[in-house]
């Protein structure tokens, strides 16, 4: 038997969708390649020559290249125990900002900045990181000591100026690590000199610098500088309802911090010129209509006792008030917020002359300062 064959049409061929897609493409392309030229490269325009800089460019130029390798970066660490296992674990607590003040390694900070850390870590300006020691402080004053070790001859710490004779309008310039970001300068002018600004412990510090140089969170601690590239004032604070510049910054004086720094150094605290005395509370002053202020005890043997000044002391039912001070050389008393800053003023073994209320007669008394707690 013969075999049996199909005999079904041939199919037919099909064009590869993708072949259809690649000659419209090509079609296209010849089209607007001849119809639409590729344009003419376009050239950089020629660079004009700026000259020389400017003589303020000059000198800002000159004052943070001889200034940043001083400031230091300051990151604060806080301990913490995980509640499952209980072990101990580091983290960041803040940033802020610090300068070199010797070839020993002594860093000046606010001390806010590291109040409360576990561990301070001190960043120079090279990158090298270095564990801080904290050598003292001063709360009073919003001002800290630290100690790093690094290599002999590899910290060059700022020149010191002075504070007492700034103008207002004099140029400063703020170098720091605002909102952590390192080496950063501002400029601005002396807004206003004698404000006053309350530190972290509630007691006022006075004489400070108001300036408009932007100061931002993490600029805290570091220096600001005059024209001549001097230490003039520690950065330490901002007003601002946002929490950010808006130009109003404060700097402890360095008059203060150049008296401060070298007792903590020295002490690791800052020595207190005092009386020996022990004075009434100021509302307690307010509510028995005092202007001064009240002693309530003398310690026995010290300057205060030496001097003859007198406390409170009670007659029968009758309460006899000790003596009231009214001025410390001629500058009025008012609070004991005012008599310590006016001891600030002072160094141990100093005499001064209190001008005092005893009895509702005014009298005046000598009083070599003692050491006080």
């Amino acid at each position: 038997m013969e075999p049996h064959y199909s005999s079904a049409p041939p199919a037919r061929r099909r064009v590869p969708l993708l072949l259809v897609l690649a000659l419209i493409m090509a079609g296209w392309w010849l089209f607007f390649r001849y119809e639409n030229p590729p344009p003419a490269p376009v050239e950089p325009r020629a660079v004009v020559a700026r000259g020389d800089l400017a003589a303020d460019e000059k000198t800002t130029i000159e004052i943070f290249q001889n200034a940043s390798p001083a400031v230091v970066f300051i990151t604060t660490i806080e301990l913490r125990r995980n509640l499952f296992s209980l072990n101990i674990y580091e983290i960041p607590r803040g940033t802020g900002s610090g300068f070199i003040w010797d070839e020993q390694g002594h860093i000046v900070t606010n001390f806010h900045v590291i109040e409360g850390a576990n561990r301070v870590e001190v960043t120079l300006a090279d990158n090298s990181s270095w564990e801080g020691k904290v050598v003292g402080v001063a709360p009073d004053k919003d001002l800290a000591v630290l100690q790093i070790s690094p290599p002999a001859g590899k910290l060059a710490p700022l020149p010191i100026g002075e504070s007492s004779n700034l103008l207002v309008g004099q140029k400063v310039f703020a170098i720091g690590n605002p909102f952590g970001l390192d080496q950063t300068m501002t400029s601005g002018i002396v807004s206003a000199l004698g404000r006053e600004i309350q530190a972290v412990t509630g007691r006022t510090i006075q004489g400070v610098i108001q300036t408009d140089a932007a100061i931002n969170p993490g600029n805290s601690g570091g220096p600001l500088l005059d024209s001549a590239g001097r230490l003039i004032g520690v950065n330490t604070a901002i007003y601002s309802p946002s929490g950010t510049s808006a130009g109003i910054g404060f700097a402890v004086p360095v008059d203060v911090v150049n008296r401060v720094v070298p007792e903590i150094i020295g002490h690791g605290r800052v020595i207190q010129p005092g009386l020996g005395i022990t004075v009434a509370h100021d509302r307690l002053a307010a509510r028995l209509e005092i202007e001064g202020v009240l002693i309530i005890d003398v310690r026995p043997d010290s300057a205060a006792a030496k001097s003859g000044l007198r406390g409170s002391r009670q007659n029968g039912d009758e309460i006899v008030l000790g003596d009231i001070i009214m001025a410390v050389n001629g500058r009025p008393v008012r609070s004991f917020d005012d008599l310590r800053n006016e001891m600030d003023r002072y160094r141990v073994g100093e005499a001064v002359t209190l001008g005092i209320i005893r009895q509702g007669r005014p009298e005046e008394l000598n009083v070599i300062l003692e050491e006080v707690g």
